[in-house]
């Protein structure tokens, strides 16, 4: 809550998107990758960078891991992984 004047406004919390987020054959954009320098590289190195179009594809059964297209491959990343990989 906030206050406005003698208001007290709700303000939700908007969470930021990730790629856990997107809908089988839905696409984002890539904002950033909260992960450790080393990790990030990794995955840049694969295609995720940010800037770059993401689209999900297929998923295992129980959704865990989950396959994204991304710079003409296709990735399968565990959902740990991919809720640090934040869409704009």
């Amino acid at each position: 809550m906030q206050l406005r004047g003698n208001k007290q406004v709700y303000r939700p919390h908007i969470a930021e998107r990730n790629l856990t987020t997107l809908k089988r054959g839905e696409s984002g954009t890539l904002d950033r990758i909260d992960l450790p320098e080393d990790d990030a590289r990794r995955l840049m190195e694969m295609g995720f960078l940010p800037g770059h179009a993401v689209t999900s594809a297929n998923a295992a059964p129980g959704g865990d891991p989950r396959v994204f297209r991304v710079d003409g491959s296709e990735v399968a990343l565990r959902r740990e992984t991919a809720r640090h990989l934040i869409l704009r």
